[in-house]
């Protein structure tokens, strides 16, 4: 009979401490806050390098030379074409302005191998004489200062195709140089040469576009290949003949413009590619 009370009691007891422990604040700790990965975006500050290639993108150049105590003279069209390797570097900043518009400056300035050379032969009197042209042109180095207008799908915010367009100068250096023989038929050896060489930085425009790539796994970088149009402008030179054996000289011009086209690829690094997204404070 005293078992009975026992197990009551010890059954009570076991109800009476449950009901206490569930009224005791719980001491687990609240699972960990794992902020979502950064949103990626094209704002920020980058820089980095290319290399390329500029090609002659047309515009003839055209000049005279004339003797008119002589009655010799030519005019002449000149198209040379000029090419050669480039690379540089560029610096540049964008502002994301919605998910599919980025709008951004950059400027860049490019090491230049560009040259050309031509050399014509061409009739300059009725006495059967001939004229001698040759033209070099070079182009040492040139820059840009662009504005650039992005467009990027929301299901690929890593890729971007822009368009860009600005200010561009540059160092360009032409020779232009006349051999005349107005008598040639002749078998005495009469001449008159000229030569004239213009060094100048240039001022222009440029326009073009591209594509820029930023592979997820490395969001500090991006990878663009790019072309531009760069115009920048003619050269004018006027010269006369130095050195002569017909007593006479001629007077000469040339006008020469500069424009080509770049293909180029580049590699930038951006600084603080995107930002953290915001921890929440625990409690």
């Amino acid at each position: 009979m005293t078992k009975l009370p026992v197990a009551a009691g010890l059954a009570l007891a076991l109800v009476a401490g449950s009901a206490l422990a569930a009224d005791l604040p719980s001491r687990k700790a609240p699972p960990a806050y794992i902020p979502p990965p950064p949103t990626f975006t094209w704002t920020g500050l980058y820089g980095g390098v290319n290399i390329g290639y500029s090609f002659n993108a047309g515009g003839a150049g055209w000049g005279y030379f004339a003797d008119p105590l002589l009655l010799s003279g030519a005019t002449w069209t000149a198209n040379p074409s000029a090419q050669g390797v480039i690379g540089g570097g560029q610096i540049g900043y964008n502002y994301q302005y919605s998910p599919w518009l980025v709008i951004g400056a950059e400027a860049d300035i490019q090491a230049a191998d560009i040259n050309s050379q031509q050399n014509n032969w061409m009739p300059s009197n009725w006495f059967g004489g001939l004229a001698a042209l040759n033209t070099n042109k070079y182009v040492d180095w040139f820059g840009t200062v662009r504005g650039r207008l992005g467009l990027v799908m929301p299901s690929y915010p890593n890729l971007m195709v822009y368009g860009t367009a600005g200010f561009a100068y540059g160092y360009v250096s032409n020779t232009v140089s006349v051999a005349n023989y107005p008598f040639a038929a002749f078998p005495v050896p009469f001449a008159q040469t000229g030569q004239t060489t213009s060094g100048n930085t240039n001022t222009g425009w440029t326009a073009g576009g591209g594509v820029e790539w930023t592979p997820m796994a490395f969001p500090a970088w991006s990878l663009k290949v790019e072309y531009l149009y760069t115009d920048l402008g003619v050269t004018n030179q006027s010269f006369f003949s130095v050195f002569t054996n017909t007593g006479t000289n001629f007077t000469a011009a040339n006008q020469s413009p500069t424009r080509f086209h770049t293909v180029r690829a580049g590699l930038n690094w951006h600084f603080n590619p995107f930002a953290s997204a915001p921890v929440l404070a625990k409690y």
